[in-house]
């Protein structure tokens, strides 16, 4: 009876195609690796499930972030090699959540240091209430069907940080007394510029330093879920500040 198994030849030229496979995907597998790689440690897009940051951000906003300014990464990680620069108050950052590591967009209310409270819904910032004023109505012709029929209002709130546009929805319930509390070393106070549907700082605790991922700075590109994902008109490569 004879032994059936395999032969010397090819068992020899199982590593040699091994071989001929590395070395002809070798410099695509060096590509991909170092693209993941400046992604994650130096710049990237993120995309934009939820209305939390209307005015400002919409639904469907695919966002370029700089993951660099504050700080060089390990990629793939959180550990930072250089410390670059710390977030200022108004800045929009993409931090991980320390309750459960999702990706958020929020915006810096308050640095260590500051004293932050809410009361009825006018913020105030070291003892100092930010100002209000009648927003663009335009904008709210940008929201989506469901958060217009929440009868938005759009006002335009100045203080420490820049001037910039926040939504107020009368429909829903949301904080809006809170503190004052006093930001801790390392720590950053944040909330969403749609202060009455926004999971931030009030529901999520504050965010660590080294969880920021790094700062949001313009729309890409726009898509709209109420049209079929089609492009926003105006949005393309549009500044968020």
């Amino acid at each position: 009876m004879t032994t059936m198994g395999n032969s010397p030849g090819h068992s020899s030229r199982e590593p040699a195609r091994l071989r001929r496979f590395l070395r002809e995907y070798r410099a695509f597998a060096v590509f991909l690796l170092l693209m993941l790689g400046f992604r994650s440690a130096w710049a990237d897009w993120v995309y934009v499930p939820s209305g939390s940051m209307n005015p400002t951000i919409l639904e469907g906003d695919r966002l370029l972030v700089n993951k660099h300014v504050y700080g060089l990464r390990v990629p793939f990680t959180l550990i930072h090699l250089t410390r670059g620069a710390d977030p200022k108050r108004g800045d929009i950052i993409v931090f991980d959540s320390p309750v459960n590591g999702t990706s958020l967009v929020k915006r810096v209310i308050a640095v260590p240091g500051d004293t932050v409270s809410l009361d009825q819904e006018r913020l105030s910032v070291n003892g100092t209430p930010a100002a209000y004023a009648s927003g663009d109505p335009r904008e709210l012709r940008t929201l989506l069907r469901a958060t217009r029929a929440d009868h938005p209002r759009v006002l335009e709130e100045s203080g420490d940080g820049p001037a910039h546009a926040i939504l107020l929805l009368p429909d829903r319930w949301a904080p809006s007394t809170f503190g004052p509390i006093r930001v801790p070393r390392g720590m950053y106070f944040v909330l969403g510029d749609n202060r009455d549907n926004s999971a931030d700082s009030r529901y999520i605790g504050l965010v660590p330093r080294r969880n920021i991922v790094g700062r949001a700075t313009r729309v890409v590109v726009s898509l709209d879920p109420d049209r079929y994902d089609l492009p926003r008109s105006g949005r393309l490569f549009s500044s968020l500040y």
